[in-house]
C-alpha cells in the first residue's frame, strides 16, 4: 500500500450504516491494509445489536447499538457508508437527515439507488458517491464501478478510491453506466458459479468425484482467469488459441453455440441492469411519496 493511500484517510472516521456482508469486506479491507484503524470505524444498523457486537469482537470497530449512539456515530462521521437493503433505503435515509453536515461525504453500497434520489432524500447537494462493488471484495479480489455527485472534491475522490482499491480493483465511471457495472460485474460472480455448478455437475456424470470435480473446475475457472489478467489478451483469442480445429474443444464451443450460450450470458446481463433500473425507479417513487 503506497504512502499516498495510506496517508488519504489518517484520522477520517466512517460510519457504516447497515453491516452486513459487504459493510464488513470493506471495513476488513481497510483494517487489514491499515488505511485506518478500528476505532476511526462504527458500523450500524436497524436492530440487529448481536450483529454489531460480532464485528467488534472480530474487527475492534465501534458498535453504535443504541438509538443515541446511531445518532452520535452518523453526526460526527466524514464518511458514511449505506449499506442496507434498497427496499429499507429510503426510509433509512429519511431518517439519519436530522444529523447529517453538509459537508459529509456519503457512499452508497445499494444497487439501483442514484444520487438524484439520495439528493431528494437529503433536500440538498451533499457530496455522494455511488458504487457498485461485488461479493469477491470479501477476499479483496472485489471490482466496484464508481460514479461521483459534482460536489465530491478531489480529496473525498481520493479517499473513496482508496476504501475500495482496499478491497480491489475500481473503476470510475458516468453514473448512467453503473447499471452496466451491475450487469458485468456487480453480479457477475453468480453467473460464475453458475457455470462451476454446471462444471461439477457434468464431471461427476462422466464419472469424476464430486470433490475432484470441483477441483479441477476451481483450477480451470482461476487459471483462465489468470491468463487473460497475467497476458493482456483479450479472451476471444486465447479461446481461438486453444480450439484446435475438429477437435474436443471445437466440438465442445459448437454445443454451447447450438444452446447459444453467448446470447443467453448478454440476455442475462441486459436483464441484471434493466432490473437495477427498475429496483431504482421504485426507491425514487417511495422518495417522491416520502
Amino acid at each position: 500500500m503506497s504512502d499516498s493511500l495510506t496517508s488519504s484517510l489518517g484520522g477520517i472516521t466512517l460510519s457504516f450504516y447497515g453491516a452486513g456482508s459487504m459493510a464488513e469486506a470493506i471495513l476488513r479491507g481497510l483494517i487489514e491494509t491499515r488505511l485506518t484503524t478500528p476505532k476511526n470505524i462504527s458500523v450500524l444498523n436497524r436492530q440487529n445489536t448481536d450483529r454489531l457486537l460480532q464485528l467488534e469482537q472480530q474487527y475492534g470497530v465501534v458498535p453504535a447499538a443504541t438509538e443515541g449512539l446511531r445518532h452520535e456515530a452518523l453526526a460526527s462521521a466524514d464518511i458514511i457508508i449505506l449499506g442496507m437493503k434498497p427496499k429499507d433505503s429510503a426510509n433509512a435515509i429519511l431518517a439519519m437527515k436530522p444529523f447529517i453536515r453538509p459537508e459529509q461525504l456519503i457512499v452508497s453500497a445499494i444497487a439501483g439507488l442514484s444520487i438524484a434520489t439520495i439528493q431528494q432524500l437529503l433536500g440538498n447537494k451533499q457530496p455522494i458517491v455511488r458504487t457498485m462493488p461485488n461479493t469477491s471484495s470479501t477476499i479483496g479480489l472485489g471490482a466496484t464501478g464508481i460514479s461521483f455527485s459534482n460536489s465530491v472534491t478531489a480529496g473525498q475522490r481520493e479517499m473513496t478510491l482508496a476504501i475500495f482499491g482496499a478491497i480491489g480493483m475500481t473503476a470510475v465511471v458516468e453514473e448512467p453506466l453503473i447499471e452496466a457495472v451491475n450487469g458485468v460485474s456487480g453480479s457477475g460472480p453468480a453467473y460464475v458459479y453458475y457455470l462451476m455448478e454446471a462444471m461439477i455437475n457434468a464431471g461427476v456424470q462422466l464419472g469424476l468425484s464430486p470433490d475432484a470435480a470441483k477441483e479441477l473446475t476451481v483450477q480451470t475457472v482461476r487459471g483462465a482467469a489468470e491468463m487473460v489478467s497475467a497476458t493482456g489478451e483479450n479472451p476471444g483469442d486465447l479461446r481461438r488459441k486453444v480450439t484446435s480445429p475438429n477437435g474436443t474443444t471445437q466440438a465442445a464451443i459448437e454445443t454451447l453455440d447450438q444452446f447459444a450460450f453467448q446470447e443467453a450470458v448478454n440476455k442475462a446481463i441486459l436483464r441484471c441492469a434493466e432490473r437495477a433500473r427498475e429496483m431504482g425507479e421504485a426507491i425514487r417513487a417511495e422518495a417522491v411519496n416520502a
